[in-house]
């Protein structure tokens, strides 16, 4: 069964900064693309980032760009999310999930909280 555990979330004030790991196992990590989404308190998932096997093409949605930055350490079978600029509206429970250029996977893991507030 694939493995993906989230940590590193957090209460931080608006314009604080939190680094997310998501530590994977049980599959190819390699050369697998990897994403960030999260889930807004009462809202659906929402996709926040990618990023290719080789870790040199990423992607972000529109409203983290440039606060953001997605990373992965291919000899830890592990991928990050550096978030800064932080704002009340980052507020949710953040998931990695496997999947490819054009989307993510359904898996399930317990994901991390971040919630912004002051």
């Amino acid at each position: 069964e694939v493995q993906l555990v989230e940590s590193g979330g957090g209460l931080v004030q608006p314009g604080g900064s939190l680094r997310l790991s998501c530590e994977c196992s049980r599959f190819p990590f390699t050369s697998t693309w990897m994403h960030w989404v999260r889930q807004p308190p009462g809202k659906g998932l929402e996709w926040v980032s990618q990023i290719d096997p080789s870790g040199g093409t990423a992607d972000y949605v529109e409203s983290v760009k440039g606060r953001f930055t997605v990373s992965r350490d291919n000899a830890k079978n592990t991928v990050y999310l550096q978030m800064s600029g932080l704002k009340p509206e980052d507020t949710g429970v953040y998931y990695c999930r496997r999947g490819d250029a054009r989307g993510y996977q359904g898996d399930r893991s317990q994901g991390t909280q971040v919630t912004v507030s002051s």
